[in-house]
C-alpha cells in the first residue's frame, strides 16, 4: 500500500524532505507505517502522495514468504532508480526485510540510505534527519556509509499518539501486539519480530479513544496472535477485559477479532462475543491443515479433533458467526491422502471466508530443513483445488443470505462505469449504489455489499439496515 496526503506544496530548498511511503506486506505493518509517518510530520516533514515529488522515499518491507520477500526488492529497485536523475535524494527501507537481511542490503543495494529494523521505528525522523543534513551538506553521494537502526528483535516500541492514518475514514487497525512466541517451523516472524509483546491496555485505549475522535467506527485488533493479549504483562489473557473496555469508547460501532488462534480461545472471549453488541460475530482462525501429522510437524498446538471441537462450539454459542480461516497447501512431507483430508475437512467445516497459501521454504525455518519437500507445481496445484472448493462453499453461502436483513457499514458510492458487469447493471438503476460492508466483511480481505439507495445523503462511515436481494460471487445486493 502506498501511504499518502493530499497536501501537496511547493518544493523549498530550505524545507525537509518531502516524503513518500510505501507500506508492504500485512495491516501490523500498515501501523508501524502510520506511527512512522505521524512521527515525520511531527518533525516537520511532509508526506506526499506522490512518488516522482517526493525527496525521500521509506519501504516499509515484508519477508514473511517469498512473494512478499521478492516484492519488496523489485520494490526497492524500482524506487531507487528514482535517484539517477537526481529527483530522488534519499532511500530508505524499513521493516522486516531490513530488520533480517540488513548486512546483505547494504552490501548489494547502493541505492538504499539507511535501513530501520522492526523494533527501531522510532527512528525514523533521526534517520530523515540526517539524510537531509548530508544532502545539504553535499556528501549524500559518492560511497556514503548507509545508516543502520537494527536494534533486538525483542524491544519494545510504540508510538502512542503519534499515528496518522492513510486508509480508510471508517475503519483502523489497532495493533495490541508484536511478536511471537508459537515458533512454527514454517514461520520467520520469531526471527523478524521477536518475542510476544503486549500493548499496554492503557496505551490502546488511549489510542482507540483518539481514532474514535477523528470519525473512526470500527477498529480491527490485529497482532501476530491477539487471542494471548496480556499474557506477559498481567499474567493472563486479557483480551476480554480489553473487549469490554473499548466497546464503552463512544463512537466505536464495530469490533472486529483477526489472528485468532483456535486453542487459545477460551469462554470468556465467547461469553464476551455474545455479550458486547459492538463486536462483530466475526472470527479469523487461522489453522494451516487439519492433518494430525502436519500439524505437529509445523508446530501447531491443537489438533483435527481440537479444531473441530472449537469451530461446532463457536457456531452452537453464536449460530450467525462468520469464521474466517488461512491454510497452507504443500507442506514437506504432505501425501496426496493429507491434501484430500484437507478439502473433506473444509467440504465439513463450510469456511465462510478462506484463503489458501502454497507453502513457502523460508531459510532459517525448522521446516526448510525437512525431507520431502513438495514441487512448486504440485503445491500449486493443490492450492487450486483448495481455492476453488472453497470458492463453491462461499458462493453457496452468499447465495443463502438473499432476504435477510443485514446492518452494513458505508465505504463509498459507487458511480458511473465500473468496468464491472454486474456493478454497471446495479449503477444504472434508480437510486445511488454504495459499496458497503457487513460484519461479515473485514476491509480488503473480504467481499462487499453493494446497497441501492434513493437516500442521496448517505456519507462513508455511515451505518443501514438493508435486506439482500441477491449475490454475485463474494459480493453481495441489497436496497
Amino acid at each position: 500500500m502506498k501511504c499518502s496526503s493530499k497536501k501537496r506544496h511547493r518544493k523549498d530548498p530550505e524545507t525537509k524532505f518531502r516524503v513518500f511511503f510505501i507500506s508492504l506486506g500485512c495491516d501490523k505493518n500498515l501501523v508501524d507505517s502510520e506511527q512512522m509517518i505521524g512521527l515525520l510530520q511531527s518533525r516537520g516533514y511532509e508526506i506526499t502522495g506522490d512518488e516522482d515529488a517526493a525527496d525521500l522515499i521509506v519501504i516499509n518491507s515484508c519477508c514473511f514468504i517469498g512473494d512478499a520477500r521478492e516484492e519488496s526488492i523489485n520494490t526497492i529497485i524500482e524506487m531507487g532508480e528514482k535517484k539517477t536523475d537526481g529527483s530522488l535524494k534519499a532511500l530508505i527501507v524499513c521493516g522486516c526485510l531490513a530488520q533480517r537481511y540488513a548486512d546483505e542490503i547494504k552490501k548489494t543495494m547502493p541505492e538504499v540510505d539507511a535501513v530501520i529494523g522492526t523494533t527501531a521505528i522510532d527512528a525514523i525522523a533521526d534517520a530523515a534527519d540526517k539524510l537531509l543534513e548530508a544532502y545539504r551538506d553535499g556528501k549524500a553521494e559518492g560511497g556514503s556509509p548507509v545508516l543502520s537502526y537494527i536494534n533486538s528483535i525483542d524491544r519494545y516500541v510504540y508510538l502512542k499518539g503519534l499515528r496518522e492514518i492513510t486508509g480508510s475514514v471508517c475503519s483502523a487497525s489497532l495493533k495490541i501486539a508484536d511478536g511471537c512466541n508459537k515458533n512454527c517451523s514454517y514461520c520467520v516472524i520469531p526471527r523478524v519480530r521477536g518475542h510476544y509483546r503486549s500493548v499496554p491496555m492503557e496505551d490502546l485505549i488511549s489510542d482507540a479513544t483518539a481514532l474514535a475522535a477523528r470519525g473512526v467506527k470500527e477498529l480491527l485488533l490485529i497482532a501476530q496472535e491477539t487471542t494471548v493479549y496480556g499474557i506477559d504483562i498481567y499474567g493472563r489473557k486479557a483480551l476480554p477485559e480489553l473487549l469490554y473496555r473499548l466497546c464503552e469508547i463512544e463512537g466505536i460501532e464495530w469490533i472486529r477479532l483477526m489472528y485468532c488462534y483456535p486453542e487459545e480461545i477460551t469462554d470468556e472471549l465467547i461469553e464476551c462475543m455474545k455479550s458486547e453488541p459492538k463486536i462483530c460475530h466475526y472470527l479469523d482462525l487461522p489453522i494451516q491443515h487439519c492433518s494430525d501429522r502436519l500439524l505437529k510437524l509445523m508446530g501447531r498446538k491443537t489438533t483435527k479433533d481440537g479444531l473441530v471441537y472449537i469451530i461446532q462450539k463457536l457456531r452452537k454459542s453464536i449460530p450467525d458467526i462468520a469464521l474466517r480461516t488461512t491454510l497452507i497447501s504443500g507442506f514437506p512431507g504432505e501425501t496426496e491422502e493429507e491434501h484430500e483430508e484437507l478439502k473433506s475437512f473444509v467440504r465439513d467445516m463450510r469456511f465462510d471466508r478462506l484463503g489458501c497459501f502454497a507453502y513457502s521454504r523460508e531459510e532459517g525455518t525448522e521446516a526448510a530443513a525437512m525431507r520431502g519437500q513438495i514441487h512448486h507445481a504440485t503445491k500449486r496445484r493443490r492450492q487450486r483445488e483448495i481455492m476453488e472448493l472453497q470458492q463453491s462453499i462461499a458462493f453457496d453461502t452468499e447465495a443463502a443470505l438473499k432476504g435477510r436483513r443485514l446492518r452494513v457499514m458505508v465505504e463509498g458510492r459507487i458511480a458511473g462505469d465500473t468496468g464491472d458487469d454486474m456493478l454497471s447493471d446495479i449503477v444504472k438503476t434508480d437510486g445511488e449504489v454504495y459499496a458497503c460492508r457487513s460484519y461479515r466483511d473485514a476491509p480488503d480481505i473480504d467481499g462487499y455489499v453493494f446497497v441501492k439507495s434513493r437516500n442521496k445523503s448517505i456519507m462513508s462511515g455511515d451505518m443501514l439496515d438493508v435486506t439482500v436481494t441477491g449475490s454475485n460471487g463474494y459480493d453481495l445486493t441489497a436496497e
